[in-house]
């Protein structure tokens, strides 16, 4: 589980410092979010693992903050784990129902917190996302950062890579330059949307004749991966 993202939800600060240290000593990196806001500058920027989320925020309740990222396609799939000093057993259902993966009650140990974290992420295929992914010949090693087609290296940039990363993990789905945009740049970047269609323009290229035609055009929407050629 070590160098797993967390990102922290909670309006108090010593809360949240005593929680990120637990964490980055069981070896996950760490991001931190007062409220709501920020929180969701994190998830498109950084693309946490999980989010431990406070119940009460200062803008929009914890609950409400759940449930639009779980109605969001892009970030529906990120394990959350609700943490919270009510312990009402209402409380857990609502947040449960809501999409959360888990709830955690204040006050708790640091090993009981690293314990469910791990058990989420577990749950949630965690474990396996620094597998390479393989389709057809075509070959992407999240951990060495390489790309291989048939054995053979693929060379291209480090946005190409980012771009085909995404296409091999949500594969089938068309999206907009938008989206793409917002899961590749990031949400704090700001450049043209026509950018992305010179980026798969270099991505096609450095996939060479055989695999190009997987990187898709959706006529009046934006682009997909597939091999359904």
């Amino acid at each position: 589980m070590s160098g797993r993202t967390i990102l922290i939800v909670d309006d108090e600060e010593p809360i949240r410092e005593m929680v990120s240290v637990a964490l980055e000593m069981a070896g996950y990196n760490c991001l931190e979010a007062a409220d709501a806001k920020q929180a969701h500058a994190h998830v498109i920027d950084h693309k946490p693992d999980l989010i431990l989320l406070d119940w009460m925020l200062p803008d929009i309740s914890g609950i409400e903050f759940a449930r639009r990222l779980k109605r969001n396609e892009l970030t529906s799939e990120i394990p959350i784990v609700m943490l919270t000093a009510k312990g009402e057993e209402d409380h857990k259902i609502q947040g449960l129902e809501t999409g959360a993966d888990d709830y955690i009650v204040k006050p708790f140990s640091p090993r009981e917190l690293a314990a469910r974290l791990k058990a989420v992420l577990r749950r949630a295929g965690g474990m396996d996302s620094q597998n390479p992914i393989v389709i057809k010949g075509l070959e992407l090693d999240p951990v060495s950062h390489r790309v291989s087609i048939n054995g053979n290296p693929a060379e291209m940039g480090p946005t190409e890579y980012r771009l085909l990363q995404f296409f091999l993990t949500h594969q089938e789905r068309a999206y907009t330059r938008g989206q793409l945009l917002d899961q590749v740049w990031g949400g704090n970047v700001y450049v043209e949307e026509r950018t992305v269609d010179v980026h798969i323009r270099r991505l096609r290229k450095a996939l060479g004749s055989d695999y190009e035609g997987f990187v898709q055009t959706v006529r009046g929407t934006g682009y997909r991966f597939s091999v359904k050629v």
